[in-house]
């Protein structure tokens, strides 16, 4: 069970401002990410019938502060569900989005990660196909002007790998296997100021785990973080604190922003969101003291979207 410390809405360092449900048509919406760019928050969500119906597309929307929302673009695959889209600014200043295809007919082969990229957040470019078939890019973390990703193993031979984009834009395994213990798959991953990486990683059913490595990141660590997790997404404060947002189990499910020790591994829950149900898959931005969070939950209903924003106190 997580360690909690907090009130409902306040912890010693940290409180909830508000929480906004942003989208709440269609029948099920899902999946959430956020960045920053260019003065605005972009938010990008799976919209579908259900949680594992075959008609997914992705819904792009954006706003100033993070209340009022505008659909920008709906992207959508003739042959795919498309699933758990995540988004970027990259170092060369275009919006980047990443998202896995789970094609309608398997025959050859049941998943493959994609890449668009946009000046606007309204005209995108078309699809292009990034790492190994068969392998979820989970999501793209920049340090400088390098990228990379987690990648979980669809299928049988379970694990997880990196991969690091070269220069000409492709995706190459830079470590094929940094985890292979039980059905491993979600990932967060960072880096901190010393370039060390880290990986915040859901296990299922056991314990998520937290791991980092030095460069190259061929050789990782891991800690078990005390209680099992979901939909993992983490930022580092400008104090160096590890915040994450995940869906938790024990007692009633729930979306919540939680802090783990990088010493011990322990997750420690600061304030669970209103939330509930089938619920958790977050974004979150970091700007100026302030996180703006992106998460759903079907605790008024139905899957909805909702964003939220915390104070951060130093």
């Amino acid at each position: 069970m997580p360690k909690n410390n907090s009130e409902p809405y306040r912890s010693a360092n940290v409180e909830l401002l508000w929480v906004q449900r942003v989208w709440k048509a269609g029948k099920h919406n899902a999946f959430t990410d956020l960045c920053y760019f260019r003065q605005r928050y972009y938010l990008v969500f799976r919209q579908a019938s259900t949680h594992h119906s075959k008609d997914g597309v992705l819904r792009i929307m954006s706003s100033v502060q993070g209340k009022k929302w505008r659909t920008l673009a709906v992207l959508q695959h003739p042959a795919a569900d498309l699933r758990d889209g995540k988004l970027t600014a990259t170092p060369q200043g275009k919006l980047q989005l990443l998202a896995a295809a789970a094609f309608h007919d398997r025959t050859t082969q049941a998943y493959q990660s994609y890449l668009w990229e946009s000046e606007d957040g309204r005209h995108w470019s078309e699809p292009q196909a990034v790492g190994e078939a068969d392998y979820w890019l989970w999501r793209l973390s920049w340090l400088g002007e390098q990228a990379y990703a987690i990648a979980y193993k669809c299928g049988i031979d379970r694990h997880i790998r990196l991969y690091q984009q070269n220069t000409s834009g492709a995706f190459v395994v830079a470590a094929p296997r940094i985890y292979a213990e039980g059905y491993a798959n979600e990932a967060a991953l960072l880096f901190d100021h010393n370039d060390k990486a880290w990986c915040l990683l859901r296990k299922d059913p056991d314990h998520g785990q937290l791991g980092w490595a030095l460069p190259p990141y061929q050789n990782w660590h891991w800690q078990d973080i005390g209680c099992r997790i979901g939909g993992p997404q983490a930022v580092f404060t400008a104090s160096g604190q590890m915040l994450a947002v995940v869906r938790l189990y024990d007692e009633n499910v729930r979306t919540s922003l939680v802090t783990l020790n990088q010493n011990t591994g322990e997750l420690t829950e600061l304030i669970a969101l209103p939330s509930g149900g089938d619920t958790s898959y977050a974004g979150m931005v970091l700007q100026q003291g302030k996180l703006l969070v992106s998460y759903y939950s079907s605790h008024q209903g139905h899957c909805s979207i909702y964003t939220a924003l915390f104070q951060l106190k130093t």
